[in-house]
């Protein structure tokens, strides 16, 4: 019964979300494209000509957005580009690399290696978004762990594909393990800060870090 009443309340929350009625007006996948987005605003981050890569990017709505800052609005012509991967299968975006597999498996990063090579004609990239998350299981040292390994994967990419002054984004959640991420990722860039969108929901405990650039 109070499975079926939190189901309930969730959907009433979900229908009536004003982000997701504004993803609907302006044809993004999920509200989670104005988490980004609002993080991007303010700090600048997606600039013309970026080379950007989304990990776990399906449905697609982080990329969306990434396509539509890069997108010139005179010409439409995108000036830049965009790599999403995903495991799971990702519907079309224009001008959107997708790649499905696992990025931690060798042939899938050597298809991206090449990609980037044949798009920009260098190696390396200007930044990584992650909205990945663990499937949570409401065991707090488990699900500890579990983002931790998927903050580690994140940095572990960002720090072999990353341009010295490159950045990443990656979704975090507060609780049990959280200081250690976070001095996980100063061991490696010049500044880390945490960031809340608005879009993020208040009574959730997600939170964003933003990294940029790479020490040593």
């Amino acid at each position: 019964m109070k499975k079926n009443k939190f189901n309930q309340n969730w959907l009433h929350d979900h229908i009536n979300d004003p982000y997701v009625k504004m993803a609907q007006r302006e044809g993004y996948r999920a509200r989670a494209a104005y988490k980004i987005k609002q993080i991007d605003e303010d700090e600048n981050l997606i600039k013309a000509g970026d080379i950007l890569v989304d990990l776990g990017s399906t449905p697609g709505s982080w990329s969306q957005y990434a396509c539509k800052k890069l997108r010139n609005p005179l010409t439409n012509i995108l000036n830049g580009a965009i790599i999403a991967i995903d495991i799971l299968p990702m519907d079309n975006i224009s001008d959107v690399h997708f790649l499905q597999g696992d990025f931690r498996e060798e042939e899938i990063y050597q298809k991206f290696q090449q990609m980037v090579l044949n798009i920009s004609g260098e190696k390396k990239i200007d930044g990584v978004m992650s909205d990945m998350s663990p499937n949570l299981s409401g065991i707090e040292v488990a699900d500890a762990a579990r983002i931790e390994h998927i903050a580690e994967l994140v940095l572990d990419f960002a720090l072999n594909n990353l341009k010295k002054n490159g950045w990443a984004v990656i979704k975090c959640f507060h609780g049990s393990g959280f200081s250690q991420i976070v001095e996980l990722y100063k061991k490696h860039f010049v500044k880390v800060a945490e960031r809340k969108p608005k879009a993020s929901r208040s009574n959730s405990s997600e939170t964003f870090l933003l990294a940029r650039g790479l020490k040593g």
